[in-house]
């Protein structure tokens, strides 16, 4: 019975690599395998018949099995490899590459338009005398809320979602710590810029948990509300153009007193409050677009940094560098200054 199967095996392995040698394609190869090893093949059929082996014979018939199913399965590998190569030499014979051809090029990089945006600012506003001041992005609760007179129960800690990490803390929810810090080195008279990024828990298509402000101080002897208005005005219509119009409305912040919100007159319907098809969808209809905060520096700001509240004055302000690029530009979601598109990102 043992020489039968042997017999058995040697007809079907010899079957078996002439049908392997003879395809041509993947398929075909495929098909010798479930033929001959698959569940219904050949040489399954040859062990379901082990039954009428002895005990003494099934080990050296089963080992026998076992051999030729590695042969058949080599030699599908070798001829798949081969089908393989013979598919991919066919494929580049009729592609031939010229490699003395010219490239195109990699495409050269730019500014992206939040620098460009911030370069800008920074440059009008240095044009004025104002110098530009950094700080650290994660600051401790003192420098971002206490000193900025935004104690522990103050109602203003509610305006700022604040990314809180550990040991008190943060990540800075504006770049006004970065005055808190000059000041408590410098003495008056001072004019700086703190640009940078900040972060707050806000996520939609006009709000970014990442964005970037610009925020200024001017501190010296005499300091008033003209000389805020004047710097502000100048600095908007250098921006948005000479006749843009600028007003100021009375608002609130802890950290100045008096405080107003600027606004320009909308640069999408010029200030009429409405287009072609009804009210302006930017404005609202009211012809005007909210810019920036700003405000007198509260004489509690000073006190935290020791400063003569009654000899110098100051004011602040702080400026969306997104919120003016949108504006300018017409922009209408912030998430895409953040997507790395690059059709985008040409445009400017």
């Amino acid at each position: 019975m043992a020489d039968t199967i042997q017999q058995q095996l040697d007809a079907i392995e010899q079957d078996a690599l002439a049908q392997v040698e003879q395809a041509g394609d993947a398929a075909l190869l495929e098909a010798v395998r479930v033929r001959f090893l698959g569940k219904k093949g050949e040489l399954t059929a040859i062990l379901r018949g082990f039954g009428a082996l002895s005990a003494d014979e099934r080990p050296a018939a089963g080992k026998r099995v076992n051999a030729t199913k590695q042969r058949v399965h080599d030699a599908i590998a070798r001829r798949e490899a081969s089908v393989a190569e013979a598919v991919r030499a066919a494929r580049l014979s009729g592609h031939q590459l010229d490699v003395t051809l010219p490239s195109f090029g990699s495409p050269a990089g730019h500014i992206h338009p939040l620098a460009a945006m911030t370069r800008e600012i920074c440059d009008t506003l240095g044009a004025l005398g104002f110098s530009i001041a950094d700080g650290p992005e994660i600051e401790d609760d003192y420098h971002n809320f206490e000193a900025l007179n935004i104690p522990p129960e103050h109602p203003a800690r509610d305006m700022q979602d604040t990314f809180f990490i550990e040991d008190g803390l943060l990540l800075r929810t504006h770049t006004s710590p970065v005055q808190i810090r000059v000041m408590q080195e410098v003495q008056p008279p001072l004019m700086i810029i703190a640009p940078g990024a900040v972060y707050r828990i806000d996520d939609d298509n006009t709000h970014s948990p990442m964005f970037h402000q610009v925020e200024g101080l001017m501190v010296d002897e005499g300091i008033n509300f003209a000389h805020l208005k004047y710097v502000l005005t100048t600095f908007l219509r250098e921006t948005f153009g000479p006749d843009s119009p600028v007003r100021f409305r009375p608002s609130y912040f802890p950290f100045t007193e008096p405080s107003a919100e600027v606004d320009i007159g909308c640069v999408i319907c010029g200030g009429k409050g409405r287009s072609e098809t009804g009210n302006c969808r930017v404005c609202k209809g009211t012809g005007w677009l909210e810019i920036l905060g700003a405000g007198m520096v509260d004489p509690a700001v000073f006190e935290h940094v020791g400063y003569d509240s009654e000899r110098y004055s100051g004011f602040a302000f702080g400026v969306g560098v997104e919120r003016i690029a949108m504006l300018k530009y017409g922009i209408s979601d912030i998430r895409l200054f953040f997507a790395n598109d690059q059709r985008f990102l040409e445009q400017f």
